[in-house]
């Protein structure tokens, strides 16, 4: 005789694996639905996040400080340029002509000095003959005196012995006053070298303007970045000031504007992530360089006027700006203007313990510090 072996009945078996199957989705399901809710709730608040972000860059307009026609355009629209690369360049002839005459005016300068120095010594020399000739005749005209107190010269002797004395110190006089304005053309003494004269420093002076206005007809880029939109052309005519060409700057950062209620835990140092519309995909990673003190409204040129009857309490915007790290290499380049999504890591992490006590959650400080 041979064994039979039990047979399974496989109809009686599929409710008791039913049974397990639904035992255990009982018990996944809602432990699934509480760890979501307890990592939503320990993360929740702890990223800001907005997508009024945008990126920015300096910006310059490129204006001639000297006034003239353009003779030479070294750059086009949109080209990169370095600091101090020529853009354009002004016709210098009338400002070399300036350089020319200037020059003369030094040397000009520096004649009439070394005459002054002549003069001065020719005054020197006048003051003693006339000393001289003042004491000559100041003893004539006392000898003139006795002799006509003893009556053996007449009263018209006198007389022409007197005058001569006073002409003698009128020339005195003049020749005093000559020595001191030529003294004075030379600073007060004769030895005072040219530099130190007032008259030679404004010669100086005004042939050093010359040079830098020459200098200012070449227009260079102040800073490394990319030329904006221009029509500048050779033959256009330009005034000091007028702005001929935008220069943006290759450094870039991102304005983000959140709303106030988003910045309760953000400070500056804090790290977030970039994404601009461009890439999608690719982020940036950045940093919390500084908060604005007010928001955008009160920048604005008609602040909104906040005590009428007609109030209505709207949400204002933050400007947060954020400094990035690095810069992505491989073809993906940031250019100022384009919209993008910044997230704000603040550290800040719920407590249940915390939260049963009654202790507010503390945001996590970031040890990285504002430029």
């Amino acid at each position: 005789m041979t064994d039979k072996q039990p047979q399974i009945d496989p109809v009686a078996t599929a409710p008791r694996k039913r049974g397990w199957l639904r035992t255990a989705l009982w018990i996944a399901g809602p432990a699934l639905v509480l760890g979501i809710g307890a990592w939503l709730y320990l993360t929740s608040g702890r990223y800001a996040s907005t997508d009024n972000a945008y990126v920015q860059a300096d910006r310059v307009t490129i204006a001639p400080q000297v006034g003239g026609r353009v003779v030479e355009v070294a750059v086009r629209e949109n080209q990169a340029v370095h600091k101090g690369d020529v853009l354009f360049r002004i016709d210098p002839e009338p400002l070399e002509i300036a350089v020319a005459r200037m020059q003369a005016q030094v040397e000009s300068v520096r004649s009439l000095l070394d005459a002054a120095r002549s003069g001065y010594s020719a005054a020197q020399a006048d003051v003693r003959s006339s000393a001289a000739d003042l004491e000559y005749k100041k003893q004539q005209f006392e000898r003139m005196k006795e002799l006509r107190g003893r009556g053996l010269v007449a009263q018209a002797a006198l007389d022409d012995a007197a005058n001569n004395l006073a002409a003698a110190r009128a020339k005195q006089d003049s020749d005093h006053a000559a020595l001191s304005k030529a003294q004075n053309m030379l600073g007060g003494l004769p030895s005072t070298p040219d530099e130190q004269l007032a008259g030679y420093k404004l010669a100086l002076a005004q042939l050093a303007q010359a040079k830098l206005d020459l200098e200012h007809a070449t227009v260079r880029a102040p800073m490394d970045g990319t030329i904006g939109k221009t029509t500048l052309q050779p033959g256009d005519f330009l005034a000091v000031g007028q702005a001929a060409m935008p220069l943006v700057a290759n450094t870039l950062w991102v304005d983000a504007n959140f709303k106030e209620t988003d910045l309760t835990h953000v400070v500056v140092g804090q790290p977030a992530t970039i994404e601009v519309d461009t890439f999608p995909g690719r982020k940036w990673q950045a940093r919390v360089a500084s908060i604005s003190p007010a928001s955008g409204s009160e920048f604005s040129l008609l602040p909104a006027q906040n005590a009428t009857g007609n109030w209505v309490k709207i949400v204002q915007r933050i400007p947060v700006r954020l400094a990035l790290d690095a810069t992505p290499q491989d073809g993906m380049i940031l250019r100022a203007g384009m919209s993008a999504v910044v997230e704000i890591d603040t550290g800040r992490q719920n407590s249940v313990i915390g939260r049963w006590q009654g202790r507010e959650p503390k945001p996590r400080t970031s040890v990285a510090q504002a430029p």
